[in-house]
């Protein structure tokens, strides 16, 4: 079932497949929209109940007319969905929000499956010089430069023609460029992943930019009971670069909840 979800000042596109039990929630990464998942959906749905939706600006959802919070935007989701509970399944700018969630609001997150996750508050994630070049490129309307870059900084494992991960990055760019200056950061997790209660599992892609890796690390260390994995061969881009081992480990997290 494809629909709308209201969240505040706005509306997000949204997906439930219907079912019961403890629902699988995807949360997409910066760097595509929720199409991200297509290449693991089918093993997912085989016995569970999956949602998923475009974050603002991202995808089918459209662009925010006023200041948001993933976090909020995340509440809003799970709760117009009859959602106590959730697993969540997150990457990158999706395992920030997903974190925040788990920290701020324990009880609604069942468990967690991290591939190559962002986290509000670690300085190191942070470039300046990369929000320069994306601002830059995109004053110019230079779509496909937008993309080059991209590829450059998180396609590292992308030989000749990545067709995958450029659609991923056309669809992504809208995104980058109608949330800025209206998506309201939220709270600070790096120093309070100690307080994540919910059993973690974390994925790095060790061809993923030196600076996530260490981060993706330092976080699994942070995280009490948290199962790092490394994924060789994989960049930002886990479930296009390795999708039955993103299905495979999400299934062993969610088995591990229940």
């Amino acid at each position: 079932m494809e629909l709308t979800v209201p969240v505040k000042d706005g509306e997000v596109w949204a997906e439930d497949t219907g079912g019961e039990g403890l629902p699988l929630v995807l949360l997409h990464p910066g760097v595509g929209d929720s199409r991200i998942w297509d290449t693991i959906m089918p093993r997912l749905t085989e016995r569970h109940r999956v949602i998923r939706y475009d974050t603002r600006g991202f995808g089918r959802s459209a662009p925010p007319t006023a200041q948001f919070s993933q976090a909020a935007d995340l509440l809003a989701v799970l709760d117009h969905f009859d959602v106590d509970r959730a697993v969540l399944v997150a990457s990158s700018m999706g395992g920030a929000t997903a974190l925040n969630l788990a920290v701020d609001v324990p009880a609604r997150v069942a468990g967690l499956a991290l591939f190559c996750p962002g986290v509000t508050g670690a300085r190191e994630l942070e470039s300046p010089e990369l929000i320069a070049q994306v601002g830059e490129l995109g004053q110019a309307g230079d779509l496909e430069g937008l993309v080059a870059l991209g590829l450059r900084t998180w396609g590292a494992a992308g030989t000749g023609d990545d067709a995958e991960a450029a659609a991923q990055l056309r669809a992504a760019v809208p995104g980058w460029l109608t949330t800025f200056g209206k998506q309201v950061p939220d709270a600070d997790a790096y120093d309070r992943l100690g307080q994540v209660a919910a059993p973690c599992l974390l994925a790095l892609g060790e061809l993923d930019q030196a600076e996530v890796v260490r981060v993706n690390e330092a976080m699994a260390e942070r995280i009490p009971g948290c199962r790092l994995v490394r994924l060789p061969g994989v960049d930002h881009f886990p479930s296009l670069r390795a999708p039955d081992r993103v299905a495979e480990l999400t299934l062993e997290l969610y088995d591990s909840v229940r």
